[in-house]
């Protein structure tokens, strides 16, 4: 299988390193030509004009269910037109105490050509089928929610 990679650079520019005076601002680099700004998530003291790791955890699962959706609308023979997603990370506590991602939910919204209709069942049910076969909705396990619109 494939080894899927990224690079990270973080450097202080406080003078000393002290808990809590410190910028977790970084750069994530993908395939050594995109480059994304990182930071801490704004209610951990983050620039919220960068991604935060939650917001990247998030656009992971958006996109990997929306290549699955699509690949399976395909051999279906559905003519999807367009594909768009809000995808939102909730933050709290899980079953340990401890602060995780504990949901992401997906609000997938598909158009189809003109003169192309589905049933409201028949696309829920594709979508819970691109959620069973998307590589990152496997790794995340349970906490994931579909909201089909």
């Amino acid at each position: 299988m494939s080894d899927l990679a990224i690079e990270l650079h973080w450097r202080r520019s406080e003078p000393a390193f002290q808990p809590g005076k410190y910028s977790a601002e970084h750069t994530v680099c993908y395939n050594s030509s995109h480059e994304v700004q990182v930071d801490a998530a704004p209610d951990w003291g983050g620039d919220p004009d960068n991604t935060n790791p939650e917001q990247a955890l998030a656009s992971a699962l958006s996109s990997c269910h929306m290549m699955t959706f699509l690949a399976l609308a395909a051999k279906a023979d559905w003519p999807v037109a367009s594909y768009h997603d809000y995808a939102e990370a909730h933050l709290g506590k899980n079953a340990r105490g401890q602060m995780s991602v504990t949901r992401i939910d997906l609000h997938p919204v598909v158009r189809f050509d003109t003169g192309f209709s589905l049933d409201d069942a028949k696309l829920a049910e594709m979508q819970d089928r691109a959620h069973r076969y998307c590589f990152i909705a496997n790794t995340l396990a349970d906490s994931v929610e579909i909201n089909v619109l």
